[in-house]
């Protein structure tokens, strides 16, 4: 009879065990697929989000300012030398070496009206390209379709009880409500947003720009070098990179990370003393039986064998069970965990092929001990039980 059949045969006699030993390792496997599978799907749906929402480079015009003071006393901040970015200008942006990481480029004109009783801050933008780049976005109405057309924030159609469909005046011109935005939380809520060319001609700016944000593709995207071309097209204008929110997640997802390798660490410690206990219970029940094999004949590393190949099996199973459970554990988990009950489940063959690998090294380090004192059994000490 050869070793591996001794093995497999001592599996089938002692179900029970085995298959108490194969869930133990495998809840453990399962444990570390879902949650490196959580983190790589979360990490994956975070980068497509940034892909498609929110700008990350913001351009504005370059300015000197002074701070002024007399006397211990503030005088606030004189601001000269204002330049302007043409709007002509934003073509540039098109040309840089990494254009390709751009999503959207989206221009705006900034300037202060009166909207009914209260003073507002009108935002006159390209909606083609600003509702591109503002996908979250909920809008009651519609977007406007026609220069003569407005999009109240939420706040500023509250504070001028103006309502889809409501005509109000600007600047001594007529303009329709076109549609309220759902409350965002941000500036955008106390916003008056006009089409740019209106806006434009409405304050006086035509073929001007006040800022423009870009939404770059930042899924590993070099933010930082984007920032310095864009800087060489546009000499006379200040190109920063909005990062806290980028930064906000990705420091989220970190923590969650490190927290998920803790876990993963703590369990597959677990994992191993269930397989060592459980090997060592089964090296104790067998002493009679490796007392024979030593007596006919069989030498130390014939025993040594026989128990790891039993490690071996059981570990192979509990890998590739382990795994099919993890993966179904992360399917159910990532749209509670995810920011967007959409996100995609990441199906990568490395973390396949790393619980498997896990499982049998677990295994087989956690059966070591057991096999060599298995081996060490003096067969006449094992055969007076008989």
């Amino acid at each position: 009879m050869k070793l591996h059949d001794i093995s497999i045969n001592n599996l089938r006699r002692r179900k029970a065990k085995m298959a108490f030993l194969t869930i133990g390792l495998m809840v453990g496997i399962a444990t570390i697929v879902t949650l490196v599978t959580l983190t790589s799907s979360m990490s994956h749906d975070i980068g497509k989000k940034m892909d498609e929402f929110g700008a990350n480079i913001l351009i504005m015009p370059q300015s000197n300012d002074l701070s002024m003071s007399y006397g211990g006393i503030s005088l606030g901040r004189v601001t000269f030398d204002q330049r302007e970015i043409r709007e002509e200008d934003l073509a540039k942006i098109t040309t840089i070496k990494n254009s390709r990481n751009i999503l959207s480029v989206s221009p705006k004109v900034l300037g202060g009206i009166r909207l009914g009783a209260r003073e507002a801050l009108l935002v006159g933008v390209d909606f083609e390209k600003e509702l591109k780049m503002k996908q979250w976005w909920s809008i009651f109405g519609g977007a406007p379709a026609k220069e003569s057309e407005i999009l109240l924030g939420s706040a500023a159609a509250d504070s001028a009880h103006l309502t889809p469909g409501d005509t109000v005046g600007i600047g001594g011109k007529s303009f329709t409500v076109s549609g309220v935005l759902a409350q965002t939380g941000s500036q955008d809520d106390s916003l008056v947003f006009m089409p740019l060319r209106s806006a434009q001609r409405l304050l006086g700016k035509e073929g001007r720009i006040t800022l423009v944000e870009v939404a770059a593709l930042c899924s590993g995207c070099p933010i930082g070098d984007m920032v310095v071309q864009i800087g060489e097209k546009l000499p006379d204008a200040k190109v920063t990179a909005i990062q806290q929110v980028v930064e906000g997640r990705l420091k989220a997802l970190d923590h969650f990370k490190r927290f998920a390798f803790a876990v993963a660490g703590v369990v597959t410690f677990i994992g191993s003393l269930i397989v060592f206990v459980t090997m060592m219970g089964s090296v104790a029940e067998r002493t009679t039986e490796i007392g024979v094999f030593r007596a006919i004949g069989f030498r130390k590393s014939h025993i040594m064998r026989i128990i790891l190949l039993e490690a071996a099996l059981v570990s192979l199973l509990a890998g590739v069970l382990g795994y099919a459970a993890g993966m179904g554990g992360a399917k159910v988990a990532l749209p509670f965990m995810a920011e967007a009950t959409d996100a995609a489940l990441v199906w990568d063959p490395s973390v396949m092929a790393g619980s498997i690998a896990l499982s049998l090294v677990v295994g087989m380090l956690a059966s070591l001990y057991p096999a060599l004192h298995a081996s060490r059994l003096d067969p006449t000490e094992a055969l007076r039980a008989l």
